[in-house]
């Protein structure tokens, strides 16, 4: 037992290097996590204190113990089954299968990426690039909805700015979990919007066993009280008007809610509107060739931030104008289930979209635009028409951000971005728009419509 051990020196090194791995694997690992863990706990119990709505601990379970929850959902293996047999394969084929679903649906929420980098990282974009306004704040209302409520808020999709200015404005509330649309299923995107809350879904090339995995995911948050934000029109507006709610999460929400039995829950509409939509041309190019498919690159993101980067440098950067924020009317979902309705989903879509176009912002540049394109051709006449507009419309309760409480500054403001853009020319015999103008002057005239339309505001009267 006592007797001397002869080894090689490599041999001794690989010992040491395996014990080594050994300890910091069933000792040093563990307890630098726990200890981790148990800081991280802390600074969200601090956190809690000053959220309106705290951090739900669904959100802040661990992502694979949510994944193994949602496989093992009892409807989910009954989807698993009815899968196998739809498609001639084993059980543990099509379980495997529905496992990889979920993995890709649930997220890995992080409160320190969210709260730490993303809230200063939003905050920082949002005011570099607009003048944020918020139009109607409607705190009253907000502050009256039930705090074991699940809220979610509801919002107009214009632009992918959309995600980074609410996600600031909504900081003090919560944290927020978007569903986010393929296209953000790339590096170093899709570590990020996970480390966020967010949570992907497909668009195309789903089928029953991936739309009851998702569904169920959604309602397991709902019910756990997980604030959530979602657009009904599911992908941006292609012409500036707002667009038709498409009713997936809507539904998934719907069917898994019992009245009287599960936890209430609270839309909160949004309405978003801007003198700039980034994506503007991408937007109305992809509707005159009548398609939604956009391939994500990340070349045009780096060249405008060198652009946008070289312009502050020389001293030519400016920002985008105004971007605007509402909150209109919160709907309980309690109440509206006692309500009679043929086709409950679609009745749903209407009446949030419906709130929505209620609290629109109207900026500086849907208001030129619309003056424009009802045929004003100079400035006397587009300060005398809109003018007449903003009257009517204020006399209706709708939110139009007018800067400096000055119209005629409003006006130029309005004018100035589009003639910049080489939209428009002023000449000596009026306005010119050129035809990527005129479409331009559409797509934002588009986005107010609904508010300042003569007709539409005597049906509102009536």
């Amino acid at each position: 037992m006592m007797a001397t051990v002869e080894l090689p020196v490599w041999a001794l090194i690989l010992i040491l290097a395996f014990a080594a791995v050994a300890a910091l694997n069933n000792v040093l690992v563990p307890s630098v996590r726990w200890f981790l863990r148990r800081r991280l706990e802390r600074a969200v119990e601090q956190l809690n204190t000053r959220l309106t709505r705290p951090i739900q601990p669904f959100k802040l379970a661990r992502r694979n113990d949510t994944v193994l929850r949602l496989i093992y959902d009892p409807q989910v293996a009954r989807a698993i089954v009815e899968h196998a047999k739809a498609n001639g394969m084993r059980e543990d084929v099509a379980a495997q299968t529905a496992e990889r679903y979920a993995r890709e649906i649930v997220p890995g929420f992080s409160a320190f990426a969210y709260f730490g980098f993303a809230i200063r990282a939003a905050k920082f974009l949002s005011q570099s690039l607009y003048r944020v306004r918020l139009a109607h704040g409607n705190d009253a209302a907000l502050e009256a909805i039930d705090p074991e409520a699940t809220v979610i808020f509801v919002m107009n999709h214009r632009s992918n700015m959309d995600y980074v200015l609410v996600t600031w404005l909504a900081a003090e509330r919560s944290a927020l979990a978007y569903a986010v649309g393929e296209w953000a299923r790339v590096w170093p995107l899709r570590q990020l919007v996970r480390a966020m809350g967010g949570y992907f879904i497909r668009r195309r090339h789903n089928n029953p066993l991936y739309r009851k995995v998702l569904a169920r995911y959604v309602q397991m948050a709902t019910e756990a009280g997980v604030t959530q934000a979602v657009f009904p029109e599911g992908g941006l507006s292609q012409t500036g008007a707002m667009g038709k709610p498409k009713l997936g999460l809507i539904s998934y929400i719907l069917d898994g809610f019992v009245p009287g039995s599960s936890r209430d829950v609270v839309f909160v509409p949004v309405a978003l509107n801007y003198d700039r939509v980034m994506e503007d041309r991408t937007l109305i190019e992809a509707h005159a060739n009548g398609t939604r498919r956009f391939r994500f690159s990340l070349k045009p993101i780096w060249r405008y931030v060198w652009r946008q980067t070289w312009h502050r440098i020389t001293g030519r950067f400016h920002r985008y104008g105004y971007a605007a924020v509402s909150f209109g009317s919160p709907l309980s979902l309690t109440d509206f289930m006692a309500l009679d309705h043929e086709d409950r989903p679609a009745a749903l879509g209407v009446e949030l979209m419906a709130r929505i176009g209620q609290v629109m912002p109207v900026v500086p540049v849907p208001l030129v635009a619309h003056g424009l394109r009802d045929g004003a051709r100079n400035r006397a006449e587009l300060r005398d028409l809109v003018g007449r507009q903003v009257s009517e419309a204020k006399s209706r309760g709708t939110a139009v951000h007018i800067p400096r409480n000055d119209l005629d500054y409003t006006v130029e403001v309005g004018l100035r971005a589009l003639i910049e853009r080489g939209m428009l020319s002023d000449g000596p015999d009026g306005f010119v728009l050129n035809p990527e103008g005129a479409a331009l002057v559409a797509f934002y005239a588009a986005s107010v419509a609904h508010l300042l339309d003569r007709p539409a505001l005597e049906d509102a009267a009536e």
